[in-house]
């Protein structure tokens, strides 16, 4: 969407911003684990799990089971790296602003 400030047109994104959160805190991370030197056993999962938490946020509005079960996994195979604890901890931030765990 383009709008008119003075004379000039500025794009002006209609992202949900706790998309553009999960997809920031998403591109760091995935940085972080390219840049990290040591092989872990997991990091093919985390690896895996980061680019379909990219692309559900890249196709809008993610499902909520969906990004947890993501979540999970991405903690369960990086969750002892510490030089990744705080991307992870950003992730799973992100995750947490489309709503808390189901009530039962």
């Amino acid at each position: 969407m383009l709008r008119s400030v003075g004379q000039k047109l500025v794009a002006v994104s209609e992202e949900d911003p706790r998309v553009t959160e999960l997809r920031t805190a998403v591109s760091r991370l995935r940085r972080e684990l390219a840049a990290h030197p040591v092989e872990f056993p997991d990091r093919a999962v985390a690896e895996d799990e980061l680019a379909a938490l990219d692309a559900m946020a890249a196709g809008g509005l993610p499902e909520i089971p969906r990004l947890r079960r993501s979540l999970l996994l991405i903690a369960g195979a990086i969750g002892s790296v510490s030089a990744l604890a705080k991307g992870l901890g950003d992730v799973r931030n992100a995750v947490e602003l489309f709503g808390g765990p189901p009530l039962h």
